[in-house]
């Protein structure tokens, strides 16, 4: 085989991709993306030596987790990027190596991460032949390590956005680094099963810290009705999750007579109070990231890809796309980091903008969100009641992802199936399978409760927790709750093990189960956790009903 990766729902026949990636990764992309894992667990080697030494490693670890979010699913396919970042991630490791064994020697032998070197871009291909996944021929705790270190993608994504806003904290830092850096021991599989959990834990401190940047920066997400038509100017569309890139791009467009939309998970950024001065934010632009394709060509004017999901290019809309942050596509202008204390430089597309046509308009009418965990809170007694009257009978979280396989149609499916005394909550680009439904209200309480992005599940866990409280009972479990998540890539493995860490039980998963966990591994989860795959729409939605 040419390449081996199987971190996302859809890998080749659900076991993992060899030839190239269903993301349209190429082999050459895969194996550095591998080399570049590799280095970032030299990174974490060295870091976690360094923290018991009390040495700082911030920069190294906001790094490594800036490389490993590069690596996610659809965010960076740009093979010149990754030879660059091996290129640093080689550099910082040596450094971190020389502070610590100027203090003094690591007993034992070191893991060839924290010593291998190379120069060229054929070194760090070989390289990541030769360390990708399957390097460790042991099912279990392979799988293991690789949930551990799927899950810690999602995190990095997460603790890079808090960043970008100036929010971070040492001490996830140091865990980050703890936990890479696990992966490198050759632990066995109940200290790693212990170590998933902790990765857990540290994701949620991660989702708090996050939420925290958000709403300290930006305010607390309000009920909105979002416009998804369009107005006359031309406009740029702006995709995927950093809201600092949002806040920038709309002030340097404010008066130049372009209009800003959202577009698939940066929807949620009409839910933001700070940005809602804005006139000419105009609203949401097409759906899910899927669909890019379509959407893209139809808006006319220049996007901007701050995060992932990116996809193969068409020649409809190549010359008018941009990537910013860790995203990148071979050939298309990348945006520049912002410089210490200023502003990254829009100008290149803002000035495309005005030479193109205004969006074809593809819809009209809004459509509701902005029910993160402080407002759902504000509305905690009118949903109480509605519970203890009876008129709501179950929550149903469906968050996560969305996704091109056609069984996904079982979460449009499961929405249109539920009784009309059950609320739906969900988060992330999932929502694209039913928002745009008509499901109506209850009471006024619209049943489907949009928190947000992916992270904002993390509103969900409040929420839920809060509910706990009020109602007085001892278990989460014991709610009428239940959960039915739709995953893709690794922010939703993230999110999936912070609620495994809450303590949340009896998830049903799908389309797939991952292909990354193997059969012993799936069955700890299913013993302890109660995890189960998705299943036939009446008789899942039959057994939510019923609380299984």
């Amino acid at each position: 085989m040419s390449m081996f990766c199987f971190q996302c729902q859809e890998t080749a026949r659900n076991q993992g991709c060899t030839v190239r990636g269903v993301c349209g990764k190429l082999p050459e992309t895969a194996t550095l993306q591998d080399a570049l894992i590799h280095t970032v667990r030299g990174i974490a080697f060295w870091g976690a030596e360094a923290t018991k030494q009390q040495i700082n490693v911030s920069k190294e670890g906001l790094f490594a987790m800036q490389s490993l979010f590069a690596t996610i699913t659809n965010a960076n396919f740009d093979n010149a990027r990754f030879v660059t970042l091996i290129g640093e991630a080689l550099k910082q490791r040596d450094e971190l190596r020389a502070k610590v064994e100027a203090n003094a020697k690591v007993a034992g032998a070191l893991p060839d991460c924290a010593v291998w070197q190379g120069t060229t871009e054929a070194d760090y291909a070989a390289k990541g032949a030769e360390v990708g996944v399957l390097s460790n021929q042991n099912e279990d705790t392979r799988s293991l390590e690789q949930l551990i270190t799927l899950g810690l993608k999602g995190l990095s994504a997460y603790a890079d956005h808090a960043a970008m806003l100036g929010y971070e904290d040492d001490g996830i830092y140091a865990s980050f680094m703890e936990a890479m850096a696990d992966t490198t021991r050759g632990l066995s599989v109940d200290q790693l099963v212990a170590r998933t959990l902790q990765t857990g834990h540290d994701i949620v401190k991660v989702m708090a810290l996050l939420d925290k940047a958000n709403t300290e920066t930006y305010g607390h997400p309000e009920i909105t009705q979002v416009n998804i038509g369009v107005r006359g100017n031309p406009g740029i569309l702006i995709s995927g999750h950093d809201l600092h890139d949002m806040q920038e791009l709309l002030d340097q467009t404010e008066g130049t007579g372009v209009d800003v939309y959202t577009h698939s998970e940066m929807l949620p950024a009409n839910y933001y109070p700070a940005f809602k001065k804005y006139k000419h934010f105009v609203g949401n632009y097409g759906s899910s990231w899927w669909k890019q394709n379509e959407d893209f060509t139809t808006f006319n004017g220049p996007i901007l890809m701050t995060t992932n999901c990116i996809i193969p290019l068409k020649d409809a809309y190549k010359d008018r796309i941009f990537t910013t942050g860790m995203a990148g596509w071979p050939g298309v202008p990348h945006i520049a980091e912002r410089p210490k204390g200023g502003k990254k430089d829009f100008s290149a597309i803002i000035a495309l903008a005005k030479k193109c046509p205004p969006p074809t308009e593809i819809e009209t009418g809004t459509i509701v969100g902005g029910f993160a965990h402080n407002q759902v809170l504000a509305l905690a007694d009118k949903v109480v009641d509605a519970v203890k009257s009876g008129a709501i009978k179950r929550f149903v979280v469906m968050a996560g992802c969305d996704g091109r396989h056609k069984t996904r149609s079982y979460f449009t499916d499961v929405a249109e199936a539920l009784p009309k005394d059950t609320v739906i909550l969900t988060a992330g680009c999932a929502k694209y399978r039913y928002n745009k439904l008509n499901l109506g209200d209850i009471g006024g309480i619209p049943r489907v409760l949009d928190a947000g992005q992916c992270n904002d599940s993390y509103s969900l866990a409040v929420i839920a927790l809060k509910l706990k409280e009020v109602f007085g009972l001892e278990d989460v479990n014991q709610l009428p709750l239940s959960f039915d998540i739709a995953w893709y890539e690794q922010k939703a493995v993230a999110v999936l093990l912070a609620l495994l860490a809450l303590g949340f039980k009896g998830m049903r998963l799908g389309p797939t189960l991952p292909a990354f966990l193997s059969p012993n591994v799936a069955k700890v989860l299913v013993e302890n956790f109660h995890i189960k795959p998705t299943g036939d729409v009446e008789a899942d939605v039959a057994a939510m009903m019923a609380g299984n």
